[in-house]
């Protein structure tokens, strides 16, 4: 298993970003809150989770190992694949998960775009007692870029997601407001504002 990438960041797309590694271009597909934080050119270091299948070998990344340990646990539920665990890991940060499943909160899980109510219980039922209780901890800020391009940074983080370009648009601007509030726009916290939005209005 390869627990981790680090080195040089090469390229970043809206849903993965390739670290160069021992003069390797390592693809990882990465959630919109772990690429807000890496910037090219710079060096990072992602914990990582190896999904093999028959006819692909694909690497996803994270911001650190509690991420990845959520991520690999999400999978053992019936029906959730690791595309879909990490859309849940786009929404909710592992602790908000924790407090969801503790508290028995279906509608936080339903706000995870492809989650319907039917799927929240089966995470609600199967996670129970094996997520471990909220430790409180406050959402970790993403590294903020410049203050100009959090709303580029959304826009590709939500087409990322499967979101059609005007739907992308529209959340974009319902968060702006939030956006404008804060000194330095974090893109992992307007991304769940955003995701909350969609949910609502779809």
């Amino acid at each position: 298993m390869i627990a981790f990438v680090s080195g040089q960041v090469a390229a970043l797309a809206p849903d993965a970003a390739v670290i160069e590694v021992g003069g390797v271009g390592m693809a990882v597909q990465c959630a919109p809150g772990t690429l807000a934080g890496l910037r090219i050119g710079q060096s990072a270091r992602l914990a990582t989770s190896l999904v093999v299948r028959e006819d692909s070998l694909t690497l996803y990344g994270f911001a650190d190992d509690e991420e990845r340990q959520v991520f690999e646990l999400l999978q053992t539920v019936s029906g959730v694949g690791p595309r879909l665990a990490q859309t849940v890991l786009a929404v909710h940060s592992p602790d908000a998960l924790r407090t969801a499943v503790a508290t028995g909160d279906e509608k936080a899980l339903t706000a995870v775009p492809g989650i319907g109510r039917k799927g929240a219980q089966r995470l609600l039922l199967e996670l129970k007692d094996r997520l471990g209780a909220p430790t409180g901890e406050a959402v970790r800020p993403a590294p903020a870029g410049p203050a100009a391009s959090w709303s580029d940074q959304l826009l590709s983080a939500l087409t990322g997601l499967g979101y059609q370009p005007r739907e992308a648009e529209e959340a974009v601007a319902a968060v702006t407001p939030q956006a404008e509030e804060m000194e330095r726009p974090n893109v992992g916290t307007l991304l769940r504002a955003a995701l909350q939005t969609l949910n609502r209005t779809g």
